[in-house]
């Protein structure tokens, strides 16, 4: 498993911190928000909108408050999402790792002022677009836990059933997948009995960097001041991780 991918294990464990203090939530429906109003609120023939409500169904966001997200997004419950809307921004972080964030917001000098300080507060610039995100890609990513399972099978099932690649942990493996086979992969694996822990697309590096421990701490703790902005959505790094860098880190959660 790569340590970029156990950077995304310790953020899933971090995930119930957010959630209690709402964040999380608040998060989630400006995802579904953003969605409908886009493709609007049949999610039967809204893809992005069918993600966004898995994911927060994946949170265990309740019912009522993504139903009350797709109608104000969908504008029949008489506000208006115009303010709200999605920027992508790009720098570096110590050590010259990539960084991309993708966020959702209904002031953007706010919004840019707020990731630019975070940036030079911790040794990063905000860099221009462009600059980062020809390392990234979009891939839809599966998270399930094996339980009782045996790893080899629920890889080679995922993997016939349209996954790329899989990163396997001691409990969980972290299925990627084209886009258009996020959905059929999800689907799948839940008939084959794995319990899901999160289905979303993402943003994967093409090439990683190797950052030595030190650095790797300063990295980390960049990331987790970038997700607790409330603007910001998701955040990426192409930095790879060891196992002694992401111990240390995971001590200061």
């Amino acid at each position: 498993m790569s340590g970029h991918s156990k950077w995304s294990t310790i953020k899933r464990k971090k995930g119930a911190a957010d959630a209690k203090r709402g964040q999380l939530f608040t998060k989630l429906t400006r995802e579904i928000l953003i969605a409908a109003r886009s493709g609007g609120a049949d999610a039967d023939m809204n893809f992005q909108l069918r993600l966004a409500v898995q994911k927060a169904r994946d949170s265990n966001m309740p019912l009522a408050n993504i139903e009350r997200a797709i109608q104000r997004g969908g504008g029949t419950s008489g506000d208006s999402t115009e303010r709200f809307e999605e920027v992508s921004y790009e720098g570096y972080a110590s050590g010259g790792a990539a960084i991309f964030i993708e966020a959702v917001t209904d002031n953007l000098n706010r919004t840019v002022a707020e990731i630019r300080s975070t940036f030079s507060k911790s040794g990063g610039n905000l860099g221009e677009p462009g600059s980062v995100s020809w390392n990234f890609e979009s891939k839809g990513i599966v998270v399930v836990e094996t339980g009782d399972f045996d790893q080899d099978e629920v890889v080679l099932f995922a993997i016939d059933n349209g996954a790329e690649d899989v990163d396997i942990n001691d409990d969980n493996i972290e299925i990627r997948t084209p886009i258009e086979m996020l959905e059929n992969v999800r689907k799948s694996l839940e008939e084959f009995g794995v319990v899901i822990i999160k289905s979303e697309l993402s943003k994967i590096p093409k090439t990683l960097l190797n950052v030595e421990t030190n650095v790797a701490i300063q990295i980390l703790k960049l990331l987790d001041k970038f997700e607790d902005l409330d603007d910001v959505q998701k955040v990426y790094t192409n930095a790879d991780f060891s196992d002694q860098a992401l111990e240390a880190y995971a001590q200061t959660i």
